[in-house]
């Protein structure tokens, strides 16, 4: 090197300073890149059964908190525009209580047509019965007369005819006001169906309707129900049980349940049915390593009540630890 002074070397003096200047510039990258190895309490603790479940024999299984009712989806008899809605998302409401109402005007037109037709047969029934009164006496007064040539026969085959002609008018206008009441019974069914109510005693979930849109009898936009509600006073939980775990599981005992991602709360659910039918697993969890390609037995309990309403809400998903039945105690019974 013509720059450096002939007593310095690059090779011999410069070189090795430049290679320990970049070790330990890499020892220092190293070392800050180095994950953080510190052991930490998880924000959110793994579910874990406890009590008597902590040390005996347990299965587990995940599920969904649903009403009592379970879910019921409202729909329309009739399509038409909203024109009143009733209820509101939380609200509760009582067997009966009208949800939303839909445009009526066409059926109270048809109806107020029906009650007219109806008061036409009816003055059509008056004025039959008084011809046929009239015609009725005429006849009768021909037929009393003691002289027969009084009255010519002519005379009274007319009156005859006049007291036939009269009684076909009466059973027309009769027949009319039927045909007219039934009109007006379709036409108030039809007003009555126009009102949607509460099918049972619940709470309202979900309203995916607004005045002033149309609803039709296939469903709501999108494929929504127009209205969903449950009772929800208590609320159940529906727990899938592996159909390899199911012969495990004690039918009949209670469960302990902790709401996803709240461990440190848990909760005692009574058993109140398990479903006859295995049926194929529902996704959950959104996992891409969950099986979905497995059955599962359901089982549903009860949550207990009063319960805190921010613990347990419907469409949540819970963690449930359930005794496992002691196989071994039966088959020894069963040897005995």
């Amino acid at each position: 090197m013509a720059l450096l002074p002939s007593n310095l070397s690059f090779s011999r003096q410069i070189l090795p300073i430049i290679a320990i200047v970049g070790i330990i510039g890499a020892a220092i990258f190293i070392y800050n890149e180095l994950p953080d190895r510190e052991i930490s309490e998880p924000q959110k603790q793994p579910p874990k059964a406890t009590g008597e479940l902590a040390n005996s024999a347990r299965v587990a299984g995940v599920g969904i908190v649903e009403p009592a009712s379970e879910i019921i989806d409202i729909g329309s008899a009739l399509s038409g525009l909203v024109t009143d809605l009733r209820v509101a998302p939380g609200d509760r409401v009582e067997k009966g209580q009208p949800l939303f109402l839909v445009d009526d005007r066409a059926a109270r037109a048809r109806l107020a047509e029906s009650n007219a037709a109806i008061s036409e047969a009816r003055a059509a029934i008056a004025e039959a019965q008084t011809a046929q009164s009239t015609a009725q006496q005429q006849l009768n007064l021909y037929r009393e007369l003691s002289d027969p040539a009084a009255v010519s026969r002519s005379e009274v085959i007319r009156a005859e005819g006049d007291a036939q002609a009269a009684s076909s008018r009466l059973q027309v206008a009769r027949a009319r006001l039927n045909a007219a009441q039934a009109q007006a019974g379709s036409a108030q069914t039809e007003l009555g169906r126009l009102t949607v109510r509460a099918p049972i005693a619940g709470e309202i979930l979900a309203v995916n309707i607004r005045p002033g849109e149309f609803v039709a009898t296939q469903g709501g936009g999108g494929g929504l129900p127009f209205i969903q509600m449950g009772e929800t006073n208590p609320l159940h939980v529906r727990v899938d049980i592996d159909e390899n775990e199911a012969a495990r599981v004690d039918i009949g005992a209670n469960a302990v349940i902790s709401p996803r991602g709240a461990a440190d709360i848990q909760v005692e659910a009574t058993f109140v049915r398990a479903e006859p039918q295995v049926v194929p697993k529902r996704s959950l969890t959104n996992s891409a390593s969950e099986r979905v390609d497995v059955r599962v037995l359901q089982l549903i309990f009860a949550l207990p009540q009063p319960e805190d309403s921010s613990a347990f809400r419907v469409g949540q998903q819970i963690d449930a630890f359930i005794a496992a039945a002691d196989r071994r105690t039966s088959s020894d019974d069963e040897a005995e």
